[in-house]
């Protein structure tokens, strides 16, 4: 079912079409994370048809927790329940096993979990994670991995590398059985792999040269911007992507700033997603051509521009940033909702112009300029 086209290259940077049973994706793109089958900061899918969005981002996590993935399918999916008709990915709920390490033990079957909303007991293994993908019914399912703490020690990166290289092969054995099943909602479910391997370059290029042999849908870099440096994540970009299939989707998982992005597009990435976008502008942080602004700052007391000159957000059309500020000061939620509708905006935006300059074979000039841009400062 799935059809990944590329269109160009140039260098590394790819631009391409990614064609899934709910709609061709144009890449490189930004998924716009709802984490909970919504985006924080009251933004609704009717918003992010309005910013341009193309893939929207959920955790099985959080959805197995609350409401239960079995709720969601009697459902009908959670296409149906958040309204949304465009592609939809759902990571595998492996980021949790880092992310709640004080909550979890690891074995070779799966993860052991204690709920973080009640306590309750939890076990998540490969089939089950694949469970409730099917049942949550997403475009694209995440493979059920490990991600090692980029700095534990290469040993222990070892051998968290070799299970997660076998549970894929589960996740692989039991995607196949679900998508064959009468009662499954989303029979040409896709599934991804993920590389791991921290920041030691020939555990990432042998664990990437492993699960291409498996002809997966795509393959996401995984347990990068987890405390590792952005020279170390570009360097292992630079040594894994070249080992990953050339002809798949790519995907760099949980990065990142818009400088991060245009950096992995370089280096031949296809698929991002990252939460800051909606979690500064909760905070009053706006992304522009020129950097970052706090919105709280005293000088746009009496500032009657918009955010950014020129730019087409929901806020921008129609709010001065005197007017976001008050908002924001006085607590009301309409500024939140403003700002975190900029910051997708902006990030769903610059991905335009990225794959309009691979179009036009002028895309490292688009770099310069902007990394250039965003340097500069307001």
């Amino acid at each position: 079912m799935a059809e990944y086209k590329l269109l160009k290259t140039e260098g590394r940077a790819k631009r391409a079409e990614f064609h899934t049973v709910h709609g061709t994706i144009q890449t490189p793109v930004f998924m716009n994370v709802g984490t909970i089958g919504a985006i924080k900061g009251a933004v609704s899918t009717m918003d992010l048809h309005e910013i341009g969005t193309q893939v929207e981002l959920s955790n099985t996590y959080h959805l197995h927790v609350r409401p239960g993935d079995k709720v969601v399918k009697q459902l009908g999916g959670l296409h149906k329940f958040m309204v949304w008709d465009k592609p939809i990915l759902t990571d595998s709920g492996g980021f949790q096993v880092f992310s709640l390490a004080k909550l979890r033990k690891i074995k070779e079957e799966g993860v052991h979990f204690q709920s973080h909303i009640d306590g309750h007991k939890i076990f998540m293994g490969p089939e089950e994670s694949m469970q409730i993908q099917s049942n949550l019914a997403s475009t694209i399912a995440m493979a059920f991995d490990e991600c090692p703490s980029s700095v534990a020690d290469r040993d222990y990166v070892q051998k968290s590398v070799e299970r997660t290289t076998r549970w894929l092969a589960r996740c692989k054995t039991e995607m196949a059985r679900l998508n064959s099943l009468p009662d499954t909602i989303n029979k040409n479910q896709l599934l991804f792999g993920i590389n791991q391997g921290a920041i030691y370059e020939d555990i990432r290029i042998e664990h990437a040269k492993e699960i291409a042999k498996m002809d997966l849908d795509g393959y996401a870099v995984g347990g990068l911007a987890v405390g590792e440096t952005h020279e170390e994540m570009y360097r292992i970009l630079d040594a894994v992507v070249p080992y990953l299939p050339q002809n798949k989707p790519t995907y760099l998982m949980g990065v990142g700033t818009p400088a991060n992005i245009i950096e992995g597009v370089d280096r031949g990435v296809d698929f991002f997603d990252c939460v800051y976008p909606s979690r500064n502008g909760r905070h009053s942080h706006v992304y522009t051509n020129h950097g970052k602004m706090n919105m709280f700052n005293a000088k746009y007391e009496l500032d009657t521009r918009p955010i950014e000159e020129d730019c087409q957000c929901p806020a921008c059309r129609h709010y001065s940033r005197a007017y976001i500020r008050h908002l924001l000061k006085a607590k009301e939620m309409l500024g939140m909702r403003l700002c975190v509708l900029h910051n997708l905006y902006f990030y769903n935006h610059m991905m335009e112009e990225i794959r309009e300059a691979l179009d036009e074979g002028r895309f490292a000039e688009y770099k310069k300029m902007r990394l250039e841009g965003f340097l500069r400062g307001e």
